[in-house]
């Protein structure tokens, strides 16, 4: 696990925005896992700016996200598929036949999973993974809990994301209380996984990521066996890690 100091949330997205633009540089028909969530909008409006300089072509990428809430049509202001249109798919050329997140009005849970892992293999995999990390070191919707789950799942959200998430939200009531999220095993078939943290709040989870033993209480902890895992956070985030 390799880790990149940011000075701050605008340095964090620049690193980041770079690494995944020298990415698309590399393989443009490279295929792009995908995290929403306050802390990737900044690395999505320097890719977006990149796009416009004409230094990107997203023309031939694919994407998948790791998530959706169950129950939200993608036409709804707080679903991913609606993020991920206004943050960036919007903004860049990519053909949004090729971008793919998990279908929350699905009733056939069990379906929707299995579908979803079957077409990110059938890509062959995410050359790069983005990831953010929870405040209790989820990754995805992938919460502490007893297990790491393998595949794409049906989730129950835990109180603490659930109010997280609740300032997006009209009421805490509006908030869904369960989502789509890629497993462990479909996270960790990516051939790079870069994870983006910023601010205080986020300190403990990037430790325990980082040092901590590895446990499904820290979802993120899984992270250190992955062979290609870069983490870019800025000061506040690393502030409880060893200065290296």
């Amino acid at each position: 696990m390799r880790i990149v100091r940011a000075k701050d949330y605008e340095d964090m997205s620049r690193k980041a925005a770079a690494i995944i633009a020298a990415q698309v540089t590399l393989k443009p028909d490279c295929v792009l896992g995908l995290a929403t969530g306050s802390t990737p909008i900044g690395t999505y409006k320097n890719l977006a700016a990149a796009y416009e300089a004409g230094d990107l072509d997203f023309s031939q990428v694919k994407t998948y996200n790791l998530d959706e809430y169950r129950g939200l049509p993608g036409d709804h202001d707080q679903s991913y598929r609606y993020f991920m249109n206004v943050n960036l798919f919007d903004h860049v050329n990519i053909d949004k036949a090729n971008t793919h997140v998990p279908d929350g009005l699905m009733e056939d849970y069990e379906a929707a999973c299995a579908e979803y892992d079957a077409a990110v293999a059938a890509a062959g995999h995410q050359d790069l993974q983005l990831l953010g990390i929870g405040n209790n070191g989820h990754i995805g919707f992938n919460e502490p809990g007893d297990a790491f789950v393998k595949g794409t799942h049906c989730v129950d959200l835990t109180e603490s994301t659930i109010q997280a998430n609740s300032r997006l939200f009209d009421s805490i009531d509006d908030v869904p209380r369960q989502a789509y999220t890629m497993g462990i095993g479909t996270i960790m078939a990516a051939r790079s996984v870069l994870v983006i943290a910023n601010g205080e709040v986020k300190a403990q989870a990037v430790h325990d990521m980082c040092y901590g033993p590895i446990a499904p209480s820290c979802q993120a902890s899984i992270l250190q066996l992955h062979p290609n895992c870069i983490v870019v956070a800025d000061e506040a985030a690393l502030s409880l890690c060893p200065a290296e």
